[in-house]
């Protein structure tokens, strides 16, 4: 009995102390207390509502503790609370729980590089000892919740890439004191940027591109002393660069490209930002000077000001930039007519590091610069297109051995293709249309082995085209059209069937016939070899050529029969044929090509009947048969509903069924045009200011004006209480453009010989369309310089229809 007693005491005593134990344990954090599993229902909670994953998930069982399953660590002075939960790149799909607000002791969420979608939880806002929150690149809808303010802890806050994430920047961020990075990049929200913003103290990193934020910039961007990266690209910001911006001496990287922004850069720019990297500004309407001081930011790697309305000379002393790796300034107004304003060209030979000098589209005339070859070695990118520079390309181009990227494109430039263009061996585009460039293409062209695309149309090359182009075995596309070039198609070219994007021959004196090898070019999707001397048959082989979008070879020399072959190009959806010697039946497999939208056989020798199967198609939009032989009626279904989509002229034996009898008047198609009210008019024109006066003849005045409600200006040509609303033609007419006074002041610049083909282009067009798209057909009877119009683009207009006269096709009279 004693002994029995002795043993229960000690049993006893056992159990009070491993209680103790226990108790001190769970209190230590040793043990899991009740508190504790909330973190484990959290988690699975997480897990219920992913509905997809990479098997990172699998290891979330209750074989194992949670501290070990992967992507979830436990902290060590509380072992069981979860302190960083990291799923990066896991494939997660599904939603994120709002039970994630229970992880109450977590200082990591990233969930980035997945498949989220759906709303980020309010109760994100629960985690007071969150420091960094990482939800980039998922497909997260809905707004930031405000309360996200409540993370007093948060460091890092990166949202960026979530194109589905809307609303505005909650303004309560500003009141977030330890917050060091906010990027909420390529998202899709809205409203301003909050001024709260310039509270945060701390801030080294913001990022806001790629959004859709207006208003200005916060005035107060450069009260945080520590700001160093400032990203506000591609947004609809406004407004000037706050002065407080310049005084951010940590800035090294800001960029405010592609937005509305306005102003002039400040006279010290070169001493307001010591430690600036990286300045773009690129694609907004700043004007003004380029400050010489910018010669002064010696760390300077990047400088992107392009697409602006910068004026005046090009500092010369760039070459103090010694980290310089990117300078940028085309498509401003930016001048450079002798050689002392193209000093910057030989200053820039000193920065070894340029690597990118794009100054194209600005104003620049004289003689390019032979010190471009001494440029950098390591430069991979020069572009000096669409400017007025002329002169030769330096025969030395060769040196730039490093280039990937050249483009003179339209210029004025003149004389050869240097041989030594052959040493660019890593050039991937070369841009030489629109120029003046004569005599042979080089055969070393073809040593240019990773050539992707090569523009040479537009100049005045003859000769043959080199068969070495067929050792481009990387080639894209191949332009060369516009030139003189005589000869055979050489069957190299066509025997690559890397070309894929366009390859256009057109508008040459080559001659012979198409070769079969044409077939060989299974994947190209444009193919122009208009107005050329070719003749023979149309090879059947070009039916290979299944993804063929475009296929125009109008006047030519081609005889036979349109190849039935023509039914397994199913993504064509224009066919030009027109101006040929084609002869037999139109083939009623093209009703097959369900996506042709135009087919242009006009000015052959066809003849028979219009396929019956053409009758129906739902997809053609256009229809040129004029000038053949057809027989038989013209069916009303399909394309021939639209009479201003059908020409069937010079068809003397094809009846319309819809031709208008000979003892009707010719019947117009209705147009429903808008009608705008004259309160618009009286307002958008200033009362028909005087001011606002465009032009007056014998019909009336035209006044220029401005929608108010669709933003637009307009050309309004008023008589009484009457007006005819027209686009505005900003560059006004042709007229004004060849045969302006040099010497006085209303000079209008030079037309570049691409400008000069465009406008032909479009007036060719209009010509056709009247004479043979309207029904009935117009004859203008005023073509003039005067009368032809040029838009903002410099494409052309035919106006003024004072004198036009209507025909009648069915009475062949004038009405």
């Amino acid at each position: 009995m004693q002994l029995l007693l002795l043993t229960t005491m000690h049993l006893l005593q056992l159990l009070l102390l491993t209680s103790a134990v226990a108790t001190t344990s769970a209190a230590a954090g040793l043990y899991p207390s009740s508190h504790d599993h909330d973190d484990e229902r959290a988690l699975v909670a997480f897990k219920a509502k992913i509905s997809g994953h990479s098997g990172v998930l699998d290891s979330w069982n209750q074989s194992t503790s949670y501290c070990s399953w992967e992507g979830v660590t436990c902290g060590r002075r509380h072992p069981w609370r979860v302190v960083a939960l990291n799923l990066s790149s896991q494939g997660l799909a599904g939603t994120i729980s709002p039970a994630i607000g229970n992880l109450t002791f977590l200082r990591l969420l990233n969930l980035s590089y997945n498949s989220l979608h759906g709303e980020i939880p309010a109760s994100i806002g629960s985690l007071r000892r969150l420091q960094r929150l990482y939800l980039v690149q998922n497909t997260l809808t809905g707004v930031i919740p405000g309360n996200i303010s409540r993370c007093i802890s948060l460091r890092e806050i990166r949202i960026q890439h979530n194109i589905g994430l809307q609303g505005s920047i909650p303004a309560e961020i500003g009141n977030m004191p330890s917050l060091s990075v906010l990027q909420l990049s390529n998202n899709s929200i809205t409203g301003t940027i909050p001024s709260s913003l310039t509270n945060l103290s701390r801030l080294t990193m913001l990022s806001l591109a790629a959004n859709y934020l207006e208003g200005s910039i916060p005035a107060g961007i450069g009260n945080n002393p520590y700001l160093g990266f400032l990203q506000l690209s591609h947004n609809n910001l406004s407004g000037r660069l706050p002065p407080s911006l310049f005084n951010l001496s940590s800035l090294y990287i800001f960029y405010a490209a592609f937005n509305q922004l306005h102003g002039h850069l400040p006279s010290d720019l070169g001493k307001s930002l010591p430690r600036i990297q990286q300045f773009g500004i690129a694609g907004n309407r700043f004007t003004g000077a380029l400050p010489p001081s910018l010669t002064n930011l010696s760390r300077l790697q990047l400088l992107d000001l392009g697409a602006n309305n910068f004026t005046g000379v090009v500092p010369a002393e760039l070459g103090r930039l010694q980290q310089l790796e990117m300078f940028a300034l085309e498509e401003n107004i930016l001048e450079a007519n002798n050689e002392e304003e193209w000093e910057f060209i030989d200053s820039l030979v000193n920065c070894s590091r340029l690597k990118e000098l794009g100054i194209g589209s600005n104003k620049f005339s004289g003689k390019l610069p032979g010190l471009l070859v001494n440029l950098s070695t390591n430069l991979q990118l020069l572009q000096i297109a669409n400017t007025n520079i002329s002169g030769a390309i330096p025969p030395d181009i060769g040196n730039l051995e490093g280039l990937e990227m050249l483009d003179f494109g339209e210029n004025l430039l003149t004389g050869v293709i240097p041989e030594s263009i052959g040493k660019l061996t890593r050039l991937l585009v070369l841009g030489l249309n629109s120029n003046y460039l004569s005599r042979h293409l080089p055969s070393s062209i073809g040593n240019l082995s990773s050539l992707l695309q090569l523009y040479a149309g537009g100049n005045s090359l003859e000769g043959p085209i080199p068969p070495t182009i067929g050792n481009l075995s990387k080639l894209l596309g191949l332009d060369l059209s516009y030139n003189n070039l005589t000869g055979l198609i050489p069957n190299q070219i066509m025997e690559l069937p890397s070309i894929t994007m366009f390859l256009d021959l057109s508008n040459n004196m080559l001659e012979g016939p198409l070769p079969s090898e044409v077939g060989s070019l299974v994947h190209l999707e444009q193919l122009f070899l208009s107005r050329n001397k070719l003749s023979g048959e149309i090879p059947d082989t070009i039916g290979n050529c299944r993804v063929m979008e475009i296929l125009s070879m109008d006047g030519n020399s081609f005889q036979g029969n349109i190849p039935a072959t023509f039914k397994n190009m199913a993504s064509l959806t224009v066919l030009n044929l027109t101006d040929n010697k084609l002869d037999g039946s139109i083939p009623g497999n093209l009703a097959t090509l369900t996506n042709l939208q135009e087919l242009y056989l006009g000015h052959n020798n066809l003849s028979g009947t219009i396929p019956e199967l053409l009758f129906n198609s739902t997809s053609l939009l256009r229809l040129d048969l004029s000038y053949n032989s057809l027989q038989g009626e013209v069916p009303k279904g399909g394309v021939f509903k639209n009479l201003t989509g059908l020409s069937n002229v010079s068809n003397n034996a094809l009846k319309s069924k819809t031709a208008p009898k000979k003892d009707l008047p010719p019947q117009f198609a209705k147009v429903e045009l808008p009608i705008v009210p004259y309160n618009d008019i009286l307002k958008g024109t200033d009362g028909f200011s005087e001011a606002n006066v465009l032009g007056k003849g014998r019909y009336g005045t035209v006044y220029k004006g401005t929608l108010e409600n669709q933003a637009i200006v307009v050309a309004v040509k008023g008589q009484d209480f009457r007006a005819l609303v027209f686009e505005f033609m900003a560059n006004g007419s042709l007229d004004r453009w060849i045969h302006s006074n040099l010497e006085g002041q209303n000079r209008q610049g030079a037309l570049s010989l691409s400008q000069r083909l465009d406008i032909a282009v479009d007036i060719v067009d209009a010509l056709d369309y009247l004479h043979n798209g309207c029904q009935p057909l117009i004859i203008h009877c005023d073509l003039n310089p005067s009368n032809i119009l040029l838009n903002q683009d410099m494409r052309a207009r035919v106006g003024d229809f004072g004198i036009a006269r209507v025909l009648d096709e069915a009475t062949t009279n004038i009405l």
